[in-house]
């Protein structure tokens, strides 16, 4: 693959509990953050070093897109937030590429009205446990 462009990165959503299947073309940009909490390991052997151990992963992904009512995964995405439930979403750097095949739950949906553009939303969702475990996916 190479040098990957972030034009040609493919943002898919649907129902939790299952792959999702359905691109959304709204993106403008994507942030996807994948850290680890850290347990502290130090000991006295260790010569004066503080000392960690990668422990727990999160997987957050912040976004923003047109707000457009006509476009089935903005509903889609309002609709999951206002309801309280989640949504599957596939994160990957080209289509069939690689990323995060995840549920994950909306936690930010903010609409932001700047006088000389078209109104957007800006989107934030996290990792979120319903049926299957997060998975980093390469070649789908």
């Amino acid at each position: 693959m190479g040098t990957a462009l972030a034009l040609d990165a493919k943002t898919y959503y649907g129902t939790a509990g299952s792959t999702a299947t359905v691109v959304i073309d709204n993106i403008e940009n994507l942030t996807l953050a994948m850290t680890k909490q850290e347990a502290n390991t130090s000991t006295r052997g260790a010569d004066g070093w503080e000392t960690f151990k990668a422990t727990l992963k999160s997987g957050n992904v912040d976004f923003n897109m047109m707000w457009d009512t006509a476009d089935p995964a903005f509903t889609a995405i309002q609709e999951a937030f206002m309801g309280n439930f989640e949504m599957a979403f596939l994160i990957l750097d080209e289509e069939g590429g690689q990323g995060l095949d995840a549920d994950f739950t909306i936690t930010n949906f903010t609409r932001n009205e700047q006088l000389v553009d078209v109104l957007r939303v800006d989107v934030s969702i996290k990792l979120a446990y319903v049926t299957r475990a997060p998975e980093w996916v390469e070649g789908s």
